[in-house]
This record gives C-alpha cells, sequence and structure tokens, in this order.
C-alpha cells in the first residue's frame, strides 16, 4: 500500500511509521473492533469526503451493537477526518476509521480495556481493478456461506466478521476469479465478500433484503436512489442462486470498489456490461465527483489540502 505522512490516533496525528498499538490490545487477539471504509474525489468542487456522515452514523451504531464507547463524537471524528485529508496532501484517497478494544485486559468479557481510536488515509484505486470496472469482473459462488444473525451481527461493520469474508476471497482468487459471492444460511444470494450485488432481469432491479445477513451498505442505498430516480423500482427479496446465472446483468458495488459489473459467475457467461449497469456506473461516478447537484447533499467537502511536508519550511506533529 501506499504511504502518507500521518496517522490520527487517539487525537494526535503521528508520522505513519510511528502509529502502533499493544501487541496485547484486545482488539489483535479477539477482533473487538469496528471500522468504516470512505472514500474522498477531488470533485467539482474540490475533495470531498462521499457520504461521509452516514459513514459515521454507521460506525457508531456498529460500536453501540458490540458495546464500544466510542472515546469521540461523531463531529469530532468527521473534523479529525478531514484535517487528516488535508494535512497528508490528498485529494483523492481511501479512508478507514477503526475503532477497538486496546491493552488493559484480556479474556472475553474486558469491559475495562479502553476503546482506542486511528484514522488512516491513502491514495487507493479501483479495487477490483480498472478492468474488471470497465468489462466486468469473474465471480465464484463461495463454498463458506455468510456468517448468521444467529451468531453475529451482519448489520455491524465489524472486524471480526471480515474472516468470513476473507475465507471466500481467498477461495475465489485461488480459483482464478477476481470476487466470491456468498450465499447466506438459508442458501439465498447474500453479497460479494466487500460488496452488496444487484440482479437485472426483464428490466426490473433486484437485490437481497436485509434478512438475507447482508451489510446495509452506503453505496448500495446510493444506488437504489440512483435507480428509482431514473424510473426502477428496485425490488429487495430472497434470490436464488440460479438468477444468478439467468440474470441480463450482475453487478456489484461498495466503498472499496464503487461500481462494478460482473460478466461471468460459476463459469456462467454474463456478457458485457448492460445498459443498466452502465447508467448506474456513470451516475455514481457523476455523484462522487460533484457533477450531479442533485446528490450534492452527499459530498462533504475537505478543503484544500496542505502542501506535503517536503515543501512546507517546518516538520511539526500537531495533536
Amino acid at each position: 500500500m501506499e504511504k502518507a505522512e500521518y496517522i490520527w490516533q487517539s487525537g494526535k496525528f503521528v508520522p505513519w511509521d510511528e502509529a502502533q498499538v499493544h501487541v496485547l490490545s484486545h482488539g489483535l487477539h479477539y477482533g473487538t473492533g469496528v471500522f468504516e471504509g470512505v472514500r474522498c474525489y477531488d470533485g467539482e468542487q474540490g475533495p470531498a469526503i462521499f457520504r461521509h456522515k452516514d459513514h459515521l452514523k454507521r460506525l457508531d451504531e456498529s460500536a453501540k451493537l458490540y458495546y464500544l464507547d466510542l472515546p469521540y463524537t461523531q463531529e469530532e471524528i468527521g473534523e479529525a477526518t478531514r484535517e487528516l485529508v488535508r494535512k497528508n496532501g490528498l485529494r483523492d484517497c481511501y479512508i478507514r476509521p477503526l475503532a477497538f478494544r486496546g491493552y488493559g485486559e484480556m479474556g472475553l468479557y474486558a469491559k475495562s480495556a479502553p476503546v482506542e481510536m486511528i484514522i488512516a488515509a491513502w491514495p487507493w484505486g479501483a479495487y477490483l481493478g480498472e478492468e474488471g470496472v470497465k468489462h466486468g469482473i469473474r465471480a465464484k459462488v463461495s463454498s463458506w456461506r455468510r456468517v448468521s444473525s444467529a451468531g453475529l451481527i451482519p448489520h455491524a461493520k465489524a472486524s471480526g466478521t471480515y474472516l468470513n469474508s476473507i475465507l471466500a476471497k481467498t477461495e475465489s482468487a485461488n480459483a482464478g476469479y477476481e470476487e466470491a459471492i456468498l450465499l447466506d444460511e438459508r442458501g439465498f444470494v447474500c453479497e460479494g465478500s466487500g460488496e452488496n450485488i444487484f440482479v437485472v432481469k426483464d428490466g426490473k432491479v433486484i437485490t437481497p433484503p436485509q434478512v438475507a445477513a447482508i451489510l446495509d451498505g452506503i453505496s448500495r442505498k446510493s444506488v437504489m436512489t440512483i435507480l428509482e430516480d431514473f424510473g426502477y423500482t428496485v425490488i429487495e427479496r430472497d434470490l436464488a442462486r440460479s438468477e444468478l446465472y439467468l440474470a441480463d446483468e450482475v453487478f456489484m458495488c461498495g466503498t472499496a470498489a464503487e461500481v462494478v459489473p460482473v460478466r461471468e459467475i460459476d463459469d456462467h457467461p454474463l456478457g458485457e456490461p448492460g445498459e443498466v449497469t452502465r447508467m448506474v456506473q456513470a451516475k455514481f461516478n457523476d455523484a462522487i465527483y460533484g457533477r450531479a447537484p442533485e446528490y450534492s447533499e452527499w459530498l462533504d467537502l475537505v478543503g484544500e489540502p496542505e502542501k506535503p511536508e517536503a515543501e512546507t519550511e517546518t516538520s511539526k506533529v500537531v495533536s
């Protein structure tokens, strides 16, 4: 990964290589953390974070679901994020806020272990590759099922939960595919390893519902709004695996992946990206880059970045 100058850690900006935690931090051993994936785009009005408030709200809600008391308010985290982007001299970047139980107590019930927080930001291009964005990706239905709400909380973006996605992603990559698609415990289509999924069939757009153990994606919400604004009715219902193979179009969306077409699933060809997928891609890109005034409320303007450290007269870490 490409380094930036600073990481925000517990209220201070520290040099990238000096951002450290204790090896006995609770989150390292048990996955007791929650995080977000956020993007900043250099758009028409300058650098802006896409749907920043929605991400901060979900971070707060994820923390509450796992009994983590965030040490900072959503407003404080938001301001720290904007300042971090500016201080790193970034215009386009991926942003990772993470809250986790730190060092202080071991064991499964460790309420006294402090909740620590970091925010990192760095340049990161298309998660599934530029070719995938243009021509679509090949996906494989994983043998691993999505974690069930009977055992964990799929609606929380929790660190430990992503072991499930890692298994599916690794399996698909080892088999020569770009992405995995997970089924829920009942055998219905759930989502990708890091994206929500949409199916187009006979002019209708279908996506798995909340009860299919999906993460309630913020990009998913954006895509649903765009589709509805273009006159499409988005149907949230259970999807059978075979419906993927018979679809007219399939596409996935997520903060890291953005909107990416799927051209093949389990060696069933779907063809080049279709009309609906291309429309969603184009309008989503207009929205994130500030070219769609109807979605301007989704943008949190950052302000002009500071000059890179090498161009400034003095070097000083501020808190």
